[in-house]
């Protein structure tokens, strides 16, 4: 269908010519300027989303200098284009047509605000032009004549179309490939009996594609030997990695409009044998929503140092992101790896203060310390809980198995009991109180494994019968019964400021307020730590009682010990030392370290939220708490009066008005672009990884991402088709993509060097 020309006068369409055509912009203020420049009155009352999928102008009404030509194929408006070339008076030397575009006519006053509106775009255009010509200069002459020979539009020959048709051909192959999870290696070599070639599943894809029609593909390969494969696992790793780059690049486009944004990364995974971070981004988009979106995985280094390098590396130059727009990082680790994340945090601290390390609003508090505490028993305790969580989560009739233990153990307490069932079909490991849930459970679920080993019947499969009797015996090791009493006690003092962190705004803003009160409490502990950890270990000794479970010291120490005569350490003292003195000496250290002043300061800006404004009586100081933002705002000397405006528009809202309970009801504001100061604060504090993500569609990236991870396996998992199937829905630009490649690898574009033979054949090309 073709694109007519929406300006007054103008009479051209696509199919007449080959000028090209450009869709309204998205962008209000942008919007509004092509409107009032058409000096269309029939426009004025569309939408911006109305304008932008119906009406186009041609290039004939922009200036040449709005107008960039990024390849021979790609056409592109600049960021600030405005149309400015209009023929608004041919139409009165025919006074009886009838014009379906209606030319509005202007007051004095609007031609008086148009013409200066023009006397600033020329000055500004002038001046841009001056910066332009003095940039120009200090380049060389042999850069001019290159730059101008890349502006000039050489025509293709048909043997390069017909390349890029080809290439083009081979990157849909992928694209498609990637969204639809499939991956690039077929059948495994060694299935396969000696001198049999079977082609991989790209290969399979484009012969289905040439067999389907193709021409382009017919034309390469209908001459080529069966056993030559097609396109070379390197082309494809090459191809594969500019298909990454492109599409990763239009989600770091919008960050990058959206200036401020947040690093947060999830555990480390396995991607094909290889330890893997995975990096998201958090930002608010043009339309005002909180997004956190997945850009990539990061290969994992041993050394803390090394990682901390190559991750700002990869960020800053590979990514091109500008690490002095972050506002707020953080990192979701697997027991171990805490330590050295830290280490990342602190070296990006040291080069961008204001990149505030915090926790994240997918992760409770609890959890996040507990995996951060650096004892070994910790560790094997958390893997062990996740292994029998995960053994219970595969077996419905596993689940019905503890559902009945559970019945039978809390006979005179139905609505406890009914409660731990419902608990266990959940992922309850990532609960606040997980420990205190695992106390509850712990002898039902002893009780059931050992049931579930022990049963003579055929009911259970060996792989769940003999997982039942590996993790029955290490539910019921001692050392494993104090640790998680241990964990469950001291948790106890931050368990509720945890949960009001992942709570409503008003609730975070509140919990600031309160860490001093828990690092009160947990400094006490640590100076009564002798009579805390008796009264723990009782309740472990206890629970080990119940469960027939000997009380001893752990084998491994006890072996380290033979031979010492003089040795008498206790099983109350040793725990001491090794687990309740450590861990809450961690624990305290750890909530210095996340919630620093920086952190506290920018949660205290919370009070910007109307809801709590009101809970304060909108007796709120929000000045001194945004210093630290201060080079952030657009106005930062207007703010006082700013602020001041903002309360009294709350304070004095008609009584049928309810007070926006969260940023983002904030920021969706109609009126919200007139408080600049506020609106860009609360930009600032929304991409904080704290604040959890309002709207659940915006935090797809880590379900998108947990689905690939879960779906795929280690051997097939592949970093650069992982992001174009987590991304799926963005857009990507196939001649970009092509003339991408044929910019970096010119050599590869000739047909011989797209064949690779395989199982070392010896074939003869007449082709």
């Amino acid at each position: 269908m073709p694109n007519f020309c929406a300006a007054p006068n103008c009479t051209r369409k696509s199919t007449q010519s080959d000028l090209a055509f450009f869709r309204f912009p998205r962008d209000p203020v942008r919007c509004q300027r092509w409107v009032e420049n058409c000096r269309r009155a029939d426009l004025e009352d569309k939408t911006p989303d109305q304008l932008n999928k119906h009406y186009r102008l041609c290039a004939k009404h922009f200036e040449t200098s709005m107008i960039c030509r990024s390849s021979p194929y790609r056409t592109v408006l600049r960021d600030n284009a405005v149309p400015t070339i209009f023929d608004l008076t041919s139409h009165l030397n025919n006074p009886h047509s009838r014009h379906r575009k209606r030319i509005k006519e202007l007051s004095e006053d609007e031609i008086r605000t148009l013409k200066q509106q023009k006397i600033d775009e020329a000055f500004e255009r002038e001046q841009a032009t001056q910066e332009l010509n003095e940039s120009n200069a200090q380049n060389t002459v042999s850069e001019e004549g290159r730059e101008e020979q890349e502006e000039e539009a050489v025509p293709l020959t048909l043997e390069e179309r017909e390349n890029k048709d080809y290439l083009k051909s081979l990157f849909e192959i992928l694209i498609l490939m990637g969204k639809q999870n499939i991956p690039l290696d077929g059948h495994n070599v060694d299935e396969l009996p000696e001198g049999i070639f079977t082609s991989d599943n790209f290969q399979a894809l484009l012969e289905y594609r040439i067999n389907a029609g193709d021409e382009v593909l017919r034309k390469r390969f209908e001459m080529t030997a069966v056993n030559l494969e097609y396109c070379s696992k390197t082309q494809q790793k090459q191809m594969l990695e500019i298909c990454e780059s492109c599409v990763r690049e239009e989600t770091l486009r919008e960050v990058r409009d959206s200036h401020f944004f947040s690093i947060v990364t999830d555990e480390v995974v396995d991607i094909a044998g290889e330890e893997h971070l995975p990096v998201l981004v958090r930002f608010v988009d043009e339309s005002h929503n909180l997004r956190e979106e997945f850009i990539g995985f990061l290969p994992y280094e041993a050394d803390p140092e090394i990682l901390a390098v190559k991750f700002h590396t990869t960020i800053t130059e590979k990514w091109g992101l500008n690490m002095e727009y972050c506002r707020g990082q953080a990192y979701i680790v697997s027991s171990g790896f805490a330590s050295k994340m830290k280490v990342v945090a602190t070296r990006l601290l040291e080069k961008y203060p204001q990149a505030v390390y915090t926790l994240c609003s997918s992760c409770a508090l609890n959890v996040w310390l507990a995996k951060s505490i650096p004892v070994v028993g910790v560790s094997i305790a958390l893997g062990t809980i996740e292994e029998v969580c995960c053994l219970f989560n595969q077996s419905p009739q596993l689940l019905v198995e503890l559902d009945n233990t559970i019945s039978v153990l809390f006979q005179n307490n139905e609505e406890k009991g009914n409660e731990l069932k419902e608990i266990c079909r959940s992922q309850w490991t990532g609960r606040h109180d997980a420990f205190e849930v695992l106390v509850d459970l712990m002898q039902a679920l002893v009780l059931c494994l050992d049931g579930v080993s022990s049963d003579s019947s055929v009911r259970w499969s060996n792989f769940i019968a003999g997982r039942a009797f590996v993790l029955s015996s290490a539910l019921t090791d001692f050392d494993f019964i104090v640790t998680i009493v241990i964990l469950k006690n001291i948790l106890s003092f931050t368990r509720a400021f945890g949960k009001n962190l992942q709570g409503q705004t008003s609730d975070v803003f509140f919990a600031a307020s309160s860490l001093t009160a828990v690092l009160h409490s947990l400094n006490e502990v640590m100076e009564n730590i002798e009579v805390y950890h008796e009264f723990w270990f009782e309740e472990a000794t206890n629970l080990a009682t119940k469960l027939d479970v000997q009380i001893k010291l752990p084998g491994k120490f006890r072996r380290a010990q033979q031979g010492n005569l003089d040795s008498e350490v206790t099983s109350e003292n040793y725990y001491k030392e090794i687990l309740s003195v450590p861990a809450v000496e961690h624990i305290i250290q750890e909530l210095k370290d996340i919630f620093s002043e920086q952190h506290l300061k920018a949660l205290k800006c919370l009070s910007l939220v109307p809801s709590v404004m009101g809970q304060l009586k909108f007796n709120t100081s929000e000045e001194h708490h945004a210093d630290m933002y201060k080079n952030d705002l657009p106005n930062p000397d207007t703010l006082s009066a700013e602020l001041h405006c903002w309360r009294i528009k709350w304070k004095h809202r008609g009584k049928d008005i309810e007070l926006p309970a969260t940023i983002y009801e904030a920021l969706h504001l109609p009126d919200i672009k007139f408080f600049p100061n506020v609106y860009a604060l609360l930009k600032v504090l929304c991409i904080l990884p704290v604040m959890k993500v309002e709207n659940e569609k915006y935090e797809v990236g880590r379900k998108r991402l947990k689905a690939y991870l879960k779906n795929t396996l280690t051997e097939q998992r592949s970093s650069n088709l992982a992001l174009l199937n987590i991304n799926f829905d963005i857009k990507h630009d196939l001649d970009l993509m092509v003339d991408t490649y044929i910019k970096l690898y010119p050599d590869k574009v000739e047909f011989q060097e797209d064949f690779l033979p395989s199982n070392n054949s010896e074939v003869t090309e007449d082709a």
